[in-house]
């Protein structure tokens, strides 16, 4: 069975958010062989029970009212740029999240979300080049021998690490640093 595609998520197995699992969903109760891990929002429990189906089609949303990003965190509290409501209900309702250390945020630009990459650390950093490297030192407010202490200290899978994104429309990367 082939998984849905998300606009906003390149690619939730490889950022590991969606995992290979013989779990029944919680909301359709079929096996589909995959499983979701980030952080769900709703009333009930829903941790590890959702597959990527119910996500992409919003039937997890609309029966338990999940959401898997926080709505005021997509363009990171008015700090990075407003987008259409129907963007932000397509990132919170219909697209796997992240978890990060302290309260996730979502990138946007040129009017629309970013398309979440992955979390990143250094060696990560390098691969992807400068230009994705430029815009988490912006997210440090460091510079010269603080940022590279900072930078070389980047783990994907520890603390400190990023959090990448892609602009949909012009390619650009963004994101931020975050440390437990």
């Amino acid at each position: 069975m082939e998984l849905p595609k998300f606009k906003y998520h390149e690619d939730p197995i490889a950022s590991g958010n969606i995992i290979e699992a013989d779990t029944a969903c919680a909301c359709c109760g079929k096996v589909g062989g995959y499983v979701y891990i980030g952080p769900v929002y709703a009333e009930a429990e829903l941790d590890e029970t959702l597959c990527p189906w119910c996500i992409a089609d919003g039937s997890a949303h609309d029966r338990f009212g999940a959401s898997f990003t926080d709505e005021d965190g997509i363009g990171d509290y008015g700090n990075w740029e407003a987008v259409p409501d129907g963007v932000v209900r397509e990132v919170a309702h219909r697209t796997p999240g992240f978890s990060g250390w302290q309260q996730e945020r979502w990138w946007t630009h040129c009017g629309d979300a970013g398309a979440f990459v992955g979390r990143v650390g250094h060696k990560e950093l390098l691969a992807y080049g400068p230009e994705a490297i430029s815009p988490i030192q912006a997210s440090t407010g460091l510079m010269d021998d603080a940022w590279q202490r900072q930078f070389v200290a980047l783990d994907k899978n520890g603390s400190p690490s990023a959090y990448l994104f892609r602009c949909l429309k012009c390619g650009a990367f963004g994101g931020y640093q975050d440390c437990d």
